[in-house]
């Protein structure tokens, strides 16, 4: 514990506490827009446990680093004309919850754009009865790809695994606090929303490609490559300073008015 307390150990740890917040952005997107399909009751107990399941797995993977390492050694190879491909334990979740944020993030833009009042009155009376445990098991689901993805990442800055335990409980503990307000905010804005849900396309496709990348899948002789994590990040960023700036300009717009009829009437004596 005393080594915790070094200089190079608490760098690491505020570094990697950073950006396991960094990364968990996505993760409390998902939440508080699954979180808002329950009664206003029941958000705050599904995102606090969809949180802490996060914390679980993240930990779990931490003492279980070496069945994580195993997932990155391929156990099937496919080759054929056009495409070739090593898939691994990581590349198939990755993958898998890839395809699995595409499908939710489009499912809900098209209910919230293309549902009628009468199924939303039906909805919302069904809210709360049996959807906390279909919610909850949908945080799961996302949290074992979304703690894969942190857990990469801490095993790159460190070794030191009571430093990436600290960070991650840190970490979470940070965005449980902000959590609240986050979907407060979320579900009091719809331009947000929407936002939120492009985000989450944006972060499928990337898993897809991360996994297709691990899987060093080959289409037409052509090697499918990483994505940098850092332009997904600076474009969701960019996006909501956009989006701020312009619900900033929205209150305090003016209605539009027309000028000059008046006058002109005047002088044309119509009036």
């Amino acid at each position: 514990m005393e080594q915790l307390f070094s200089a190079e150990n608490l760098v690491s740890l505020l570094t990697l506490t950073f950006l396991e917040i960094v990364l968990g952005i996505d993760n409390i997107i998902f939440i508080s827009i699954a979180a808002n399909k329950l009664l206003p009751a029941d958000q705050p107990k599904a995102r606090n446990l969809g949180l802490v399941l996060a914390m679980i797995f993240r930990v779990a993977l931490l003492f279980g680093i070496s069945i994580l390492i195993s997932l990155s050694k391929p156990f099937m190879h496919y080759e054929s004309g056009w495409l070739s491909a090593a898939f691994t334990g990581q590349s198939i979740i990755l993958i898998i919850g890839g395809l699995f944020l595409l499908y939710k993030a489009t499912s809900e833009i098209h209910h919230k754009l293309e549902g009628n009042s009468d199924e939303e009155e039906d909805a919302s009376a069904g809210k709360g009865k049996s959807t906390l445990s279909g919610v909850v098991a949908q945080i799961a689901i996302i949290n074992i790809v979304f703690s894969i993805d942190s857990i990469l990442t801490a095993v790159g800055l460190t070794q030191n695994i009571t430093v990436m335990i600290v960070a991650v409980v840190l970490s979470i503990l940070i965005m449980m606090f902000f959590a609240g307000p986050v979907g407060k905010f979320v579900n009091e804005h719809p331009s947000i929303q929407m936002l939120g849900l492009a985000f989450l396309i944006m972060i499928g496709f990337m898993l897809i490609a991360e996994g297709a990348h691990l899987a060093e899948i080959v289409i037409f002789n052509a090697e499918i490559g990483s994505v940098p994590k850092g332009y997904l990040y600076f474009a969701i960023a960019f996006s909501l300073l956009v989006e701020f700036l312009n619900m900033r300009l929205r209150k305090k717009q003016q209605p539009v008015q027309l000028r000059g009829y008046e006058e002109r009437a005047k002088k044309q004596g119509v009036l």
